[in-house]
């Protein structure tokens, strides 16, 4: 968690010629030695597969949901037009095959219809030789993973800078959440430094130029990032 750089859906290009959650995208962290983020969505047919979005509009320039397709429907639609499709978890393993870390978003629509979901999951990283950690904005999938006695970190996606928002991040951490994938520029706050003071490790998302990775750095402990090479310097904030 601490040690790489996390590369945001991928070391894509910002989706000119590699896109997001693409094979290609992975292909290239593992070349490059970073850590791979991602984002699973569940299929009709319960399969989790590689996708960010819950419509295919960006992605796929076809209208519709990503959970009214069935992952082979999903697996025969083109990402950005290139020769990348839309990948399964199963694919993504296959390829990574534990050469690097993966940091895996569940995203969630409800607590009704992502019934399955982390347990599905689960049972298809099980016997995989790497390391990996899971995370989400939704606190229902997390209190399923943990649940599930998953045997991997888990981990709270989140933001803000409002007590409000602090409340509800701190009903999270009392599932026993192992770390805070957190919005840069929403630190520091009194929520993460109470976390840190705890010994939660806390990454960043989604660092983009010099300005957010100095941030990073001096209020967490690692980044997730997109749009430059780590190992160079980042371009400077508009």
């Amino acid at each position: 968690m601490k040690d790489l750089p996390v590369a945001h859906r991928g070391y894509h290009d910002m989706n000119h010629a590699v896109w997001e959650n693409t094979l290609s995208a992975f292909s290239r962290a593992v070349e490059a030695g970073f850590a791979i983020e991602c984002d699973l969505q569940l299929a009709s047919d319960s399969e989790p597969v590689v996708f960010h979005d819950d419509v295919l509009d960006r992605l796929c320039g076809i209208s519709g949901k990503v959970r009214e397709r069935t992952s082979a429907e999903l697996g025969l639609l083109t990402v950005g037009g290139t020769a990348d499709r839309v990948p399964k978890l199963r694919q993504l393993l296959d390829l990574v095959k534990g050469k690097v870390p993966l940091v895996i978003e569940l995203k969630g629509q409800s607590a009704a219809e992502d019934e399955g979901f982390a347990e599905t999951v689960l049972e298809q990283l099980d016997g995989y030789q790497g390391k990996v950690a899971l995370m989400s904005f939704d606190h229902h999938l997390l209190k399923d993973l943990k649940r599930a006695g998953s045997p991997y970190p888990v981990g709270l996606t989140a933001m803000g800078d409002t007590p409000e928002e602090f409340f509800r991040h701190d009903e999270a951490m009392q599932l026993g959440i192992d770390f805070i994938s957190y919005h840069w520029a929403h630190l520091p706050n009194s929520f993460i430094d109470a976390q840190k003071r705890r010994g939660i490790p806390v990454i960043t998302w989604t660092v983009r130029d010099e300005k957010a990775r100095a941030h990073t750095y001096t209020h967490a402990d690692q980044m997730t990032f997109e749009g430059f090479d780590p190992r160079e310097s980042a371009p400077s904030a508009a």
